[in-house]
């Protein structure tokens, strides 16, 4: 093995991921989970929580366009939407590239996490911090969404997984999707980063979908590969209403405004259609997910 300094993830008890370290920026731990932030040989500048790899350099447009924009496309006028999570703000960065949106609010329990990655990271939000659109609340998720009177067209779960005393363990329940529901409007539409897609452990991705459908009409999981991830991901895509919004190129490109944050590096409409494609395994899974409950939530065990 090459000399140096080697970042260990625990992928699951019998396999784990080794990355060789070139640079750190941070190592520490905030209020609610340790945080890396490192610059690793393959992946470039990369986020770790409690960890595991949440960001990298390489691809993290890769998982940031395929969490946010089929969301934002479902709906026939997203204008106010609500991100929970997503501390490096490119979630938002995403967002914003809507032309439709009027008002973005990021609500994040980890005001230290949020603004080491403006620190550190600011490619990733790209000035989304500072749009006049822009709203960033310091509060817990569930908190924020029991208590607010506002309602929202798209919200996205970006959070991270539900680990054993993690900040995220009742953030993917029943009766947390149910609050979701009834601060959505009409047509709202709910995204949530659902975790691991790979045949050994997809349970996750299999209990979001299974729990979504205890409350939505209609819910769709969708999936792809994140390089940095080592692993494809799942994603779970919930509608208020029983139908969904097509749309051609020419308002594909009339909706999004790529001149401030950039133009869409993987996304497009024809991938929108594979994204939704899920092989045979993970079709199966789906009825096999658990029913996440605030007396027995699903936690994450690798």
């Amino acid at each position: 093995m090459k000399e140096g300094i080697w970042f260990i993830q625990k992928y699951t008890d019998n396999a784990t991921f080794q990355y060789l370290v070139k640079e750190i920026y941070f190592s520490g731990k905030t209020k609610y989970q340790k945080v890396d932030i490192v610059q690793v040989f393959l992946f470039g500048k990369s986020l770790f929580l409690d960890d595991k790899i949440q960001s990298a350099e390489v691809d993290e447009f890769v998982y940031h366009e395929a969490l946010v924009h089929p969301a934002m496309i479902a709906h026939p006028n997203p204008e106010k939407i609500l991100i929970i999570g997503g501390g490096e703000g490119a979630t938002l960065r995403e967002v914003l590239k809507h032309t439709t949106v009027k008002k973005a609010i990021m609500v994040d329990i980890d005001e230290e996490l949020v603004k080491l990655c403006a620190k550190h990271m600011p490619e990733w939000s790209n000035g989304a911090f500072e749009d006049s659109r822009t709203e960033v609340i310091f509060d817990d998720a569930r908190k924020f969404i029991e208590n607010t009177d506002q309602k929202f067209d798209v919200i996205i779960s970006d959070l991270t997984e539900p680990l054993e005393q993690g900040p995220s363990i009742y953030l993917f329940t029943r009766e947390f999707y149910k609050k979701i529901y009834n601060i959505l409007n009409e047509n709202g539409v709910l995204v949530v980063q659902s975790g691991s897609a790979d045949p050994y452990y997809n349970c996750f991705f299999a209990s979001v979908y299974k729990t979504l459908e205890e409350i939505f009409p209609l819910v769709k999981p969708y999936w792809t590969f994140i390089f940095s991830f080592n692993l494809p991901w799942g994603f779970n895509l919930a509608l208020k209403q029983n139908k969904k919004s097509d749309i051609n190129d020419e308002e594909f490109k009339r909706r999004i405004d790529e001149s401030k944050f950039g133009k869409l590096k993987f996304y497009n409409l024809e991938l929108d259609k594979g994204l939704f494609s899920l092989p045979n395994y993970l079709k199966e899974t789906l009825s096999k997910g658990k029913i996440s409950t605030d007396s027995k939530p699903f936690v994450w065990e690798a």
